[in-house]
This record gives C-alpha cells, structure tokens and sequence, in this order.
C-alpha cells in the first residue's frame, strides 16, 4: 500500500507531528510520501523533517489562487508517485485534493480534526469545507465530538466516517521534571518566588480561549501569589492578549514564552496544564500532557473528554467560565498527591489507547478494506466500510457530555470584548441530546 498525505503546512505543528508518527509506525506495512501546498516557502519546515526520515516530501509550485494550475499540478504528481491512496489534511487539501485525486485515479479521504474560524478568510474556507466533506470518498475524524459535527454539520453518513484518535508522543527518554521546572521557572522575572506552575500552549487566535485563562489567572494570583503561568505559542491575538495580562496586573506572573520546539519537554517541570479552548478536534497537548503524567483542566468540548477524564486524569469545565477554570486549577495545585494520581492515571492512559501503533493499525485496516471494497459511481468511488478505533471507551458518557462553545452552528462568534476575545459558551450539551 502507498500512503500520500496532502497538507498546507505553514510549520511543523501538532497536525504535522502525527502524520509523521503514523508514517513512521505503518512503514513496515505501508510506504509513505508527503505534498505540500507552497505556503509562500514556509513548508520547507516541515518537508525537511519529513526527508530527514526517510520520506518522500514535495512542494507544490502553485497555489491559490492559481487554482486550475494547482489541481494539474497536483494530478500530474500523484500520477508520478502512483499511490494508492490520498489523505488530505485541511480545506485547501480537500477541496483541491479530492478533484486531482479523481483526475489521478485514486481515492481522496478527508482527514478531519476540526475548525478553527480563526479569521474571516479562514471561517469562508471552512464554510466550503464542511460542505464539500460529503463528496469525499471518506472522513476519518479525530475524535467522536468531531465525527458528530462532520455528520451533523456536513451531512456526511455514519458509514462514512471513522473515528482514528491523534497519538500521544513516543518518548525515547523520559525528560528531566526537576530541570524542565527549572527552565520554566527562569522565564519569570523573578524565578524563586515562582511556587506552583500551570503551562498552557497553542495557536494564539480566539478559538483557543486564552482570554478566559488570563482571567482564570488573575483570580487565582489573588489567592495564590505564587503561581506562574507560562503560555507558549503565537498568533495575532498575542499583542492584544499581552495587554490584557498586564491589565490585569499580571506582569511578572503570566509569561508569553511564543513558539517553543521544547514545549513536550517543558510540560514535565509544570504542576497543571490548561486547555481553555472554545472548540477542539482532539487537542496534541492534552495527551502530550498525558504523557508527561500531567494533569489537564480543559474545557469539555469537542474531543477532549476522550483524552481527559474528569475526576480520574484531570478536571473538565465549562468554555468560558473562568471562575470554574481557576477554581480546578488551584484544587490541583493545592493537592500534590492528587496530581500524582491524575498524572500517573494519565500516562497510563496514553500508553493503553493513544499510540501511534495504534493510530498506524487502524489507518492501515481501515485503507485496505477501503481499497478493496470500492466501487465506481457518478462521482468517482464509493468508498461505503467504516473502521477506525471507534471502540476506544468514552468514560465520560455519563458526565457532562462535552460540547463546543459554537456547538449550534459550526461558524465561530466572537464576544464584542475584542477581536480576539471570548466565544459565545451558552450551547452547552446534556447527556441524552
């Protein structure tokens, strides 16, 4: 069998790292190559990394808008490679994928981890996405929250969608917790006062909720003046996200350490990690956190009650409730054996469902029946046998059953605070919707 992924990689992300790793686990079954889209040349990151092991990683030369030229492009070198295979990663990969993929002869399944609405360009894009997802020859969604979007919003059929969840990290070496504290705590003015440490880590844009973290923030320094915060990643939300820190009289204690290599590495110095996103597929940094025997407080939306267990692995709470938030936070902070028993529960988790064996074997069962049970149709291929790991347990059915903030309508609205302010949160689900 030969793979080919499709992305528009703009740098080597959460999404980039799990192709990598289920490239890396199905090799012995499956060769791999990689396409990019130019991105204006930021690609070459990621295209870099994918040589470096050992596989094939090509930059498209045309892009939007120059889409008649992409889409000969991308049929002329799929018919190259001779694959078997086509998935695309993203609306660009989809929408333009699935119409070279036909060209070319082979069958295009949508990989489909969410959206972000991050911008009014992206929310457009989107929009055609989520419409454009039924003609696919097949989605595999990360997570049950999102398959029930992809059916509900999309009006893909359940026989279409598999559920295959994003790994946790394969660690080599078990990282150093005393000397990643010590890194965290030197980004601080003023490292020794730096008691207790929750990290936090993503793309700094609306969705991911950062504002209700800084607010969470605030209310629990005024209880616990020696807790740090540590927030890694960038964005356009980060000037007007620093504003509100500061505002906030934060300085000093909430740190934007911007786009980190190590943040996997850093996770075991921290005591808490924090995911206070508005909408998530099935967040990398919870089941790194995971890994790294760190309890998570999230927010219950999208996947992250299937990598998070609340009560057992960490706390979930409302989007947007930053009093709920910094409440979780500091029951953790103030319980150390209880954070060792989420952690350790944790880790044990990632190992038994989340690896990249596994991810790797279900892509691999799920492909081969889908290779050899397709049938021509008016569109192409009628790829109609669902599979995946939709049998990994979902302990948190009998919970609060997770939800996005914009679980009503799939386009993201923002609070008038600011542009880069809260989401509207009061959609919540029961169990039994």
């Amino acid at each position: 069998m030969h793979i080919i992924h499709l992305t528009s990689s703009r740098f080597l992300g959460g999404p980039e790292r799990q192709m990598v790793g289920m490239a890396e686990a199905i090799r012995p079954r499956a060769a791999t190559a990689f396409i990019s889209f130019p991105e204006e040349g930021r690609c070459e990151e990621f295209l870099a990394a994918v040589r470096e092991r050992g596989f094939a990683g090509l930059a498209l030369g045309n892009d939007f808008p120059r889409v008649r030229a992409a889409l000969g492009e991308l049929a002329a070198v799929l018919r190259e490679l001779r694959g078997d295979v086509l998935l695309c990663h993203g609306y660009k990969a989809n929408l333009l994928g699935r119409v070279a993929a036909r060209r070319a002869g082979l069958p295009a399944v949508a990989v489909s981890r969410g959206w972000t609405g991050e911008t009014a360009r992206v929310r457009l894009y989107e929009w055609l996405d989520r419409r454009h997802l039924k003609w696919m020859d097949h989605v595999v969604c990360v997570s049950h929250g999102q398959a029930e979007k992809v059916r509900r919003w999309c009006g893909v059929p359940a026989w279409r969608i598999s559920v295959i969840h994003n790994s946790a990290p394969a660690r080599a070496a078990t990282p150093d917790a005393t000397e990643s504290r010590r890194r965290l705590c030197n980004l601080f003015p003023d490292p020794d006062a730096i008691g207790g440490l929750v990290l936090a880590a993503g793309r700094l844009s609306p969705e991911k909720g950062f504002v209700v973290l800084i607010d969470a923030a605030a209310a629990l320094v005024r209880h616990r003046r020696d807790v740090g915060f540590v927030l890694c990643g960038d964005g356009r939300c980060r000037e007007e996200l620093k504003a509100h820190a500061a505002r906030l009289g934060l300085t000093g204690r909430f740190v934007f350490a911007g786009h980190r290599r190590d943040v996997a590495e850093l996770m075991a110095g921290a005591d808490v990690v924090a995911i206070p996103s508005y909408t998530e597929g099935l967040p990398n940094v919870a089941l790194e956190a995971g890994a790294a025997g760190i309890p998570v407080v999230a927010t219950a939306v999208g996947g992250v009650p299937e990598a998070v267990l609340d009560g057992l692995t960490g706390y979930l709470v409302p989007p947007g409730d930053a009093s709920a938030l910094a409440q979780r936070v500091r029951d953790l902070l103030d319980d150390p054996e209880r954070r060792r028993q989420f952690g350790a529960a944790a880790r044990q988790r990632m190992e038994r469902h989340f690896t990249f064996a596994a991810q790797a074997d279900a892509y691999y069962h799920l492909l081969h029946r889908l290779l050899h049970r397709r049938t021509p149709d008016s569109n192409g291929w009628t790829l109609d046998c669902p599979g995946g790991n939709n049998d990994i347990p979902h302990p948190n059915r009998n919970c609060t059953r997770s939800t996005d903030a914009n679980h009503s309508h799939p386009l993201v609205a923002h609070h008038p605070f600011s542009r880069c302010g809260r989401e509207a949160a009061s959609t919540a689900g029961r169990c039994g919707d």
